[in-house]
C-alpha cells in the first residue's frame, strides 16, 4: 500500500478521481436527464485525461513508483470495465454481433493478469505505447456506441486491441523480472540486460 505522503499526492488524487467517476459515470448513464449522452462523453474524456497526467505529473514530482504504477493500472481496470459494462448493457442491441471478438479480447486480457500473478506474484503495468493508443481507439468506439449507437471503429479497436494484448503476454513471458512502463516487446531485451530505456513522455514510463 502507498504510504499517507503518496495517498495525498496530486497523482494519487487523479487516480481516486478516476475510480470516482468509474461510478458516477454508469450512474448517469442510466439516468434519464436531458444531454445523458454528452455529459457521460465528456466525463469518460476527462477520466482518461486524468490517466494521461497523473503519470506525466508523477514523474515531473519524482514519484513515480512501482506502487503508484501499479494503482494505475488496476484503476484503469475498474474505470474501463465499468464504463463498458454499462454501455454494453445499455446498448446490447448494437454490440450483440460482436461477442466473439469483444470475449476473444476480455479472454486476452484475463491470460495477461493470470500470467503476471502466476510469474512474479503482481499485477501488470507494463503501460505500453500500443496499449495506451489502443486505449484511446477504445475511447473513440465507446463514444460512438453512447452518442450514436453504432460500431463503425471497431473493428480497428478490435484488432489494435488484439494486437497489444497479445504483445503484453510476450512481453510478460519474455521478462525476466517484473517491470513497469515497458514500452514495447521490443525493450525487453535491454530491461532484462539491465540497461536503460528510452520511455515517451506522454505515454509511457
Amino acid at each position: 500500500m502507498p504510504n499517507y505522503k503518496e495517498k495525498l499526492s496530486l497523482p494519487f488524487l487523479l487516480i481516486y478521481s478516476r475510480i470516482l467517476l468509474g461510478i458516477i459515470i454508469p450512474i448517469i448513464l442510466c439516468l434519464s436527464i436531458p444531454k445523458v449522452s454528452i455529459i457521460a462523453t465528456v466525463l469518460i474524456i476527462v477520466g482518461l485525461l486524468t490517466d494521461v497526467f497523473d503519470g506525466i505529473i508523477a514523474r515531473k514530482m519524482g514519484i513515480s513508483t512501482e506502487k503508484l504504477r501499479i494503482w494505475d493500472s488496476n484503476v484503469d481496470q475498474f474505470f474501463w470495465l465499468m464504463i463498458i459494462g454499462t454501455v454494453f448493457y445499455l446498448n446490447f442491441e448494437a454490440i450483440s454481433l460482436l461477442l466473439i471478438p469483444i470475449g476473444i479480447i476480455i479472454f486476452l486480457e484475463a491470460i495477461a493478469y493470470v500470467l503476471s500473478y502466476y510469474k512474479f506474484k503482481k499485477a501488470i503495468a507494463t503501460h505500453s505505447i500500443l496499449a495506451k493508443i489502443w486505449t484511446i481507439s477504445l475511447l473513440v468506439w465507446v463514444i460512438e456506441l453512447i452518442l450514436y449507437q453504432s460500431n463503425h471503429t471497431f473493428q480497428f479497436c478490435f484488432w489494435l486491441g488484439l494486437i497489444s494484448r497479445l504483445e503484453i503476454i510476450t512481453i510478460i513471458i519474455s521478462l525476466k523480472n517484473w517491470a513497469t512502463d515497458v514500452p514495447s516487446l521490443f525493450a525487453v531485451g535491454k530491461i532484462n540486460r539491465g540497461e536503460k530505456v528510452k520511455k515517451s513522455k506522454w505515454f509511457n514510463g
